[in-house]
């Protein structure tokens, strides 16, 4: 690792430490509230727990609000639009459900920005270069989530993933947690095409992610 580099990973732990605990402590009162409103309309628990692949592949476990009845079609994406809630789907269109992920940046499994956990089961369908995704910390923002969201193929999302790996900086990651206040309040890229959530990651066609260089055009003039 480069002097750069370590300059970098430093600076960027220091302003996910800082910026999560002042939004945990000053999100707290709305914290509790939808923890109340959670266990009344769907019962407990209240938090959703998950394992994840984080930095390397190693698996953590992801705490977010519930947003869906531990009732209904199995679980997975294809049985998404059956148990998710009216107060889930509220809590997802408004981000609000990602306020206890916090705790995971604070802990140091996940950065405010970079690539989203995904499912463990996806780890054996990515390819060699869709793999890189997990050089980083694994993000509660992240480019393709600027960029579209779920909506979204999974080749360009994991398309704007390796080029974050490879063109990371702070003044990209603030441009991008800029841009996160945008759309989170556009309620942009919620939902994939046809689903309640997004579509299961059965693996690429492709051996060779194409259209990286566009995600860093898209950005402008500067932003890296």
């Amino acid at each position: 690792m480069t002097a750069q580099s370590r300059a970098y990973e430093i600076s960027k732990r220091g302003l996910d430490i800082v910026v999560a605990a002042v939004t945990l402590v000053l999100a707290s009162p709305l914290m509790l509230a939808i923890a109340i409103a959670v266990a009344v309309t769907m019962g407990r628990p209240v938090l959703f727990r998950q394992p994840r692949p984080g930095m390397h592949a190693e698996l953590f476990n992801l705490v977010k609000f519930r947003s869906m009845s531990v009732h209904g079609a199995a679980a997975g994406p294809a049985g998404d639009g059956s148990r998710l809630t009216r107060l889930g789907a509220w809590l997802r269109a408004t981000s609000l459900d990602e306020l206890p992920t916090l705790w995971n940046v604070l802990r140091g499994d996940m950065s405010l920005v970079g690539p989203r956990p995904l499912l463990p089961s996806y780890l054996d369908r990515y390819t060699r270069e869709q793999f890189r995704r997990h050089q980083v910390r694994p993000g509660v923002t992240g480019l393709q989530q600027v960029n579209g969201r779920n909506a979204l193929t999974w080749e360009q999302r994991f398309a704007y993933d390796t080029w974050y790996v490879d063109n990371r900086s702070i003044r990209l990651d603030l441009h991008i947690l800029a841009r996160t206040v945008v759309v989170v309040l556009r309620r942009e890229g919620i939902t994939a095409p046809g689903c309640a959530t997004a579509r299961e990651f059965t693996g690429s066609r492709v051996h060779a992610v194409a259209g990286a260089g566009g995600a860093g055009r898209r950005l402008g003039k500067g932003a890296t």
